[in-house]
Parts: structure tokens; sequence; C-alpha cells
């Protein structure tokens, strides 16, 4: 099955890219979870507007990735959660959250994909996650997590 990929998908590709998988794969995992499109002539028109939007969000080389692990590494990111006895939150905290605050406080806008949350963040205090901001380069990110008022 001949597809355009929407996202990057590991060992795959990145978006814009046309790749041949087998029919289950593209069928019952690629396409339903938005990752792919089916490829035909009208869909390739597509591939240039996919490229362009990744070229803007694209970190441009690693010059660039060392300027950004350095905006990130320079901050904490404060995070406010519902917390109940003890310090243990409801729920825990996601990569979602994660890239929202960062974007919120920060301005800089990562993939959530690219936040790498070792174990659970399950209680308050600090944490620290990884955030891959291109193949060579990673930053560690510090997470300071409290109690909503």
């Amino acid at each position: 099955m001949k597809l355009i990929l929407t996202h990057e998908v590991a060992n795959l590709g990145a978006p814009g890219d046309v790749v041949e998988v087998k029919d289950g794969y593209g069928r019952n995992f690629l396409m339903p979870r938005g990752y792919a499109l089916r490829w035909t002539r009208g869909a390739e028109k597509q591939i240039d507007s996919i490229k362009k939007a990744r070229t803007v969000r694209e970190v441009r080389d690693v010059a660039h990735a060392e300027e950004i692990r350095a905006q990130i590494e320079g901050v904490t990111l404060k995070l406010r959660e519902r917390v109940g006895e003890g310090g243990r939150l409801f729920g825990s905290v996601t990569v979602s959250e994660i890239a929202a605050a960062l974007k919120d406080q920060t301005g800089i806008d990562v993939d959530k994909r690219r936040i790498e949350v070792g174990n659970a963040i399950k209680s308050i205090g600090g944490h620290t996650v990884t955030v891959s901001i291109h193949d060579e380069v990673s930053a560690k990110l510090a997470l300071d997590v409290a109690a909503a008022s």
C-alpha cells in the first residue's frame, strides 16, 4: 500500500514522505490515527503543503538545535495540578500538558511526541524530562509541579 505520511513515524519517515507499507499496517494503524493518507494523484498535491509546514516547524540544523536547547535548559516550567492527600496527583502529568506549558511560558513550540518522560510524574515537586530537539541534540527540561490553588 502506498501512503503519504502526515506525521513523523519512527523507523518509517517524516511528514510528506511517500512510503510503501503492508496493507494491514496502513489500514489498521497509520490511517485511523491520522498518521498517513492513501496515495493518489490528488493527494500528491498535498505533499508540497505538508513539506512546507514541516520546514517551518523543523529545526534547521544542529546549531539551531543548540540554541533551542540553551533556551529550554535555562527555564523551569511551573505546572499546577490537582493534588490529593500526601502530595499525590490525581492522575499524572502528560506530555501534552508539558508541551502546552512550554509553549505558554517560553514560546517554544515542541511536538509532544518529542518529549520523553522516564517514570510517570505523579507527585508534586521537582522533576526532569528529556526533550529531543534534533537527532543529535536533546535537552533536559526542569519541571516544578505544585498543587493547584
